[in-house]
């Protein structure tokens, strides 16, 4: 652009006299630099050059909701209103604006094309208007690919629309990339990885973003194992990642603690120089962080002149996970002293932080200048740390109160966390009374009759417990099944309590015989 620009200026004047290198170089412009184009557009005007046909559709794309309308009138009284490309550059401007109203009044007044109806549709989407957007589908004389593409993608991201898309889908008469890639996003979304699968592998092909859409997804839908599985067959193919895939891959060594996986993909990374920004760099100090490798996080942090409120975050939630509160406060105020961007997850992670740690007055003061210093309104969840922080400390009577006089209705985890602190202090009686609070709102799960028989089991009260196990029996409730993962040598192995399937299973249950016995002999 900047070399456009240079040899714009030394063009004759007759020759920028004349619209098109004008037209060329708002177009140019529109995408990244909409300011400018609009400045050129200014001086096309002072200089006296008409504009033409190809003028104003890049400069509308280059406007906001009050400078489109002066176009309007501009393309009104030079009468190239009624030209087509004009026609459909203010159908999408009003649309994009979240007018569709006017950008339906240009709509109808006029001539149209696939273009014009497209971009109608495309329009009302895009301001969540699906079902008008449904009716002038229906009467488009004739559709092209992202016409189908279009109402995909609206279907596949409104809650429970994802069938109707499958529909759409399915009476296609000939399927591109995007909306084969659409309808595996729909399924995604809506945690319905089996069927995006299914969808996948029966593409006839496949780009990056087919790639990193169900990688995503799987993460996203907590199955970070075949997110690694299927990330590692893409590098195989030889697809290059983009961002998308590599966060997913990352994301996903978090979540499976799998250090030594997370290693190689920062390497891996690193040396094919794959779009190594903030988001990329951030995921990593995520990962390292949940494997337990604070150094290598910190070094990533310490390493990035640029940060974002997510990074900050991810480093004061890792510190604080690994009972570094002190450390977690200090990279808070480090924060705030550097007038780093804030929001209410960085007052909550440093919150948790000090729960964590102990750090009792800290948290109480940084929760009391959450208003008045940092310009952020205490929500539920900051409460419920608050209570956290109070009920661990034993405080019991100090984190009821908050509950009680918090001005939002108390959500269960508030008083889940309370009833979790009667146990660690041995307060029968409040535990009773969380518990009934719970029962009120209707979240006593099996989890939290659990709780309550262990804390009358601690203090002896076995007529309690006795009554407990008849109601959870009576009531068909039963204690949720433990998962545990592990990474050793490279694998990812999932254990689930009273399973028998793992292919080790008889080394495992001889290790753990040997174990039992040199413990019992100790």
């Amino acid at each position: 652009a900047a070399h456009a620009d240079a040899v714009f200026a030394r063009l004759p004047g007759a020759a920028s006299a004349h619209a098109f290198p004008w037209n060329t170089l708002i177009r140019l412009h529109a995408p990244s630099s909409p300011r400018r184009a609009l400045a050129y557009f200014a001086r096309m005007r002072r200089g006296a050059v008409d504009p033409d046909a190809y003028t104003f559709p890049p400069v509308l794309k280059a406007c906001g909701c009050g400078v489109g309308l002066l176009v309007h009138a501009e393309a009104v009284r030079r009468g190239l209103d009624r030209d087509l490309f004009t026609r459909n550059a203010l159908i999408s401007f009003y649309c994009r604006t979240g007018d569709c109203r006017s950008g339906r009044k240009v709509f109808d007044d006029g001539a149209r094309d696939l273009v014009s109806w497209n971009s109608m549709v495309a329009g009302y989407v895009g301001c969540g208007e699906v079902e008008l957007a449904q009716e002038l589908f229906d009467e488009m004389p004739h559709r092209d690919a992202f016409s189908w593409a279009a109402m995909i993608d609206a279907y596949g991201k409104r809650s429970g629309g994802v069938d109707r898309a499958r529909e759409l889908f399915d009476q296609m008469p000939e399927r591109d990339l995007v909306c084969w890639n659409s309808m595996i996003d729909g399924y995604a979304r809506q945690g319905r990885m089996d069927e995006a699968r299914v969808l996948f592998d029966e593409m006839p092909e496949r780009n990056v973003i087919s790639w990193s859409i169900v990688v995503d997804g799987y993460v996203r839908c907590g199955e970070p194992s075949e997110a690694l599985e299927l990330f590692r067959r893409m590098l195989r193919c030889g697809i290059r990642p983009d961002r998308v895939a590599a966060v997913g891959a990352v994301t996903a060594c978090a979540q499976l603690g799998a250090l030594e996986q997370g290693r190689w993909l920062h390497s891996y990374l690193e040396k094919k120089k794959i779009l190594f920004d903030v988001v990329v760099k951030t995921a990593l100090i995520d990962m390292y962080m949940k494997c337990g490798r604070l150094d290598l996080a910190m070094l990533i942090f310490e390493s990035m002149p640029d940060k974002t409120v997510v990074t900050w975050n991810v480093m004061i939630v890792g510190l604080g996970t690994h009972s570094c509160g002190l450390d977690a406060v200090k990279l808070f105020r480090q924060m705030e002293s550097e007038g780093a961007p804030m929001d209410d997850l960085s007052v909550l992670a440093v919150l948790t932080a000090c729960t964590h740690a102990g750090l009792i007055s800290e948290g109480l003061q940084i929760f009391h200048r959450m208003k008045k210093d940092f310009g952020i309104d205490p929500k539920v969840e900051h409460y419920g740390a608050l209570v956290d922080l109070l009920g661990r400390a034993g405080h019991l009577d100090q984190a009821r109160h908050t509950i009680e006089t918090m001005p939002m209705e108390p959500t269960p985890e508030l008083w889940g966390s309370l009833l979790a602190a009667c146990r660690s202090h041995r307060c029968v009686e409040l535990a009773e009374l969380s518990v009934e609070r719970l029962a009120s709102l209707g979240a006593d799960d099996s989890g939290v009759y659990v709780l309550l028989s262990n804390i009358y089991a601690d203090e002896g009260m076995w007529d309690g417990v006795s009554r407990i196990r008849r109601l959870m029996s009576a009531e068909g409730m039963k204690k949720d099944i433990g998962r545990s993962v592990i990474e050793a040598d490279g694998q990812i192995h999932e254990f689930v309590n009273g399973g028998s399937s793992h292919p080790d299973k008889d080394e495992i249950y001889m290790m753990l015989w040997n174990l039992s016995n040199m413990v019992a002999s100790a």
